[in-house]
């Protein structure tokens, strides 16, 4: 492993998906990453697939109608594999070929897309697993470098302007907006990039949890090239 991820508390090392799935996180610890080297061309899989809409879902049949060769094939083995032990695991992953996501320019502010640094919230006890297998991958970024959007004083100002209703139902406007999820990177902070490959998870807000949320977004696509990603 890097000496980026080696050294940074953040993040808890594993070495099979067993592990992945039963450690707890614990203090500042709400990363997990089981690092591997994957041997495959995941290239000549993305060269194949279909992009129906800037974000296409590929299905395990989609996967196993392609003609590859060994190295594609071995490619195509990990993805399935990951699939199935996410899916035996209880979780609902989801494959997806990606040119972009769509952007959030509405408010010209603050913005509530994937691409600003951001925490997942459930009703329910959970986490988020993803994998790049090609193309740009996400980054996370530590807590304590990072800066709730709604607490930054401009931002916040604006937003009690764009809020209509009593000052009591501000938070909770801010909560039914997604507003509350999205954070601003500190000066000189370090956003960790999550590689090719790993498979991660990483701590969501939900009643049960024990640490902060995981703060990530997705990246900005490298030109010309798609990202294939598994997520749930």
């Amino acid at each position: 492993m890097s000496n980026a991820l080696s050294g940074n508390k953040q993040i808890g090392r594993v070495s099979s998906f067993k592990d992945l799935v039963t450690t707890d996180f614990k203090g500042v610890m709400n990363a997990l990453c089981w690092h591997r080297n994957l041997e495959g061309d995941f290239a000549a899989i993305v060269s194949q697939l279909q992009l129906k809409d800037n974000i296409t879902e590929i299905l395990p049949e989609d996967l196993l109608a392609l003609q590859l060769s060994e190295r594609g094939n071995r490619a195509r083995e990990i993805i399935l594999n990951d699939l199935q032990l996410l899916a035996n695991f209880g979780a609902s992953p989801s494959l997806n070929l990606l040119k972009c996501y769509e952007r959030d320019d509405e408010l010209d502010f603050i913005s509530t897309d994937v691409y600003s640094y951001h925490v997942d919230r459930s009703p329910i006890a959970t986490d988020t697993f993803l994998c790049t297998y090609y193309g740009a991958a996400s980054d996370i970024i530590p807590n304590h470098e990072a800066e709730q959007k709604t607490l930054i004083p401009e931002i916040r100002k604006k937003l009690k302007t764009l809020h209509q209703g009593p000052p009591e139902e501000f938070e909770d406007f801010l909560k039914e907006n997604y507003f509350d999820l999205h954070y601003q990177a500190k000066p000189n902070a370090q956003p960790i990039n999550l590689g090719i490959g790993h498979l991660w998870r990483l701590a969501v807000d939900h009643p049960k949890q024990q640490v902060l949320p995981c703060i990530h977004r997705a990246p900005k696509e490298n030109e010309g090239e798609y990202r294939l990603l598994l997520i749930c």
